[in-house]
């Protein structure tokens, strides 16, 4: 029987991948890749030729059955997402159950994820935290935010950068405006930048000056 490996990919910056990580990417018989250009790039600076497959939210739940037969067929395939640890709101969950469910051996190496940076270098407390992804972009928000209000421990969320300032405005409506936020965005990346305040605050800031790239939002807890 073959085995399936979780490998976390850099999230901005190359430099960011471990030693194993590459090992296993060159010994596995297939690649499995959110986005095979986006990841050929990677390949292609790491010098890794490993056959690769697109597996990504719209093709998941089909391929699962067939990947798991591939693996109990001996293949041992190396599963990674765009950027970051795959499953952490990207694909990946699905096919880690199935081989859980069939006990295929699954090896989750360490390795980049964006919101552990963003949540230590925020200074909000995080011996204690929830991560909650992204917010449901319709139904379910308002029930959702309703609900985080109460939360006590510190809160990561993940948003786009055109839905940020929006997302800023719910929180100063249903947490108050002197909710401490900390937003990171391009972490590792040559523009990387944390803007730390007040809800009110951090939402005028994004407001006046409109932000790119992949972000991270941190927010205290209520006391």
């Amino acid at each position: 029987m073959g085995k399936l490996y979780i490998v976390p990919t850099p999230i901005g910056n190359l430099e960011d991948i471990t030693l194993r990580a590459i090992r296993v990417l060159k010994e596995a018989d297939l690649i499995l890749a959110e986005d095979t250009r986006t990841s050929g790039k990677l390949l292609k600076h790491l010098e890794i030729g490993t056959p690769m497959q697109s597996h990504h939210m719209h093709n998941e739940h089909k391929m699962v059955d067939a990947l798991v037969h591939k693996i109990q067929a001996g293949t041992t395939i190396a599963l990674i997402s765009d950027a970051g640890t795959p499953a952490i709101s990207d694909p990946g969950f699905l096919l880690t159950r199935a081989c859980v469910a069939e006990n295929i051996e699954v090896d989750c190496l360490p390795g980049a994820t964006a919101f552990v940076p963003a949540l230590v270098n925020s200074g909000l407390p995080n011996d204690k935290f929830v991560f909650e992804g992204f917010l449901p972009v319709k139904k379910g928000r308002q029930t959702r935010l309703k609900l985080l209000a109460e939360e006590t421990r510190t809160i990561i969320f993940y948003e786009s950068p055109h839905k940020l300032v929006k997302t800023l405005g719910h929180f100063v409506a249903y947490f108050g405006k002197e909710r401490q936020v900390s937003v990171s965005r391009e972490l590792t990346k040559m523009y990387e930048e944390t803007v730390r305040g007040t809800a009110e605050e951090v939402l005028k800031h994004f407001t006046e000056k409109p932000p790119k790239g992949e972000i991270v939002i941190v927010v205290g807890g209520k006391k």
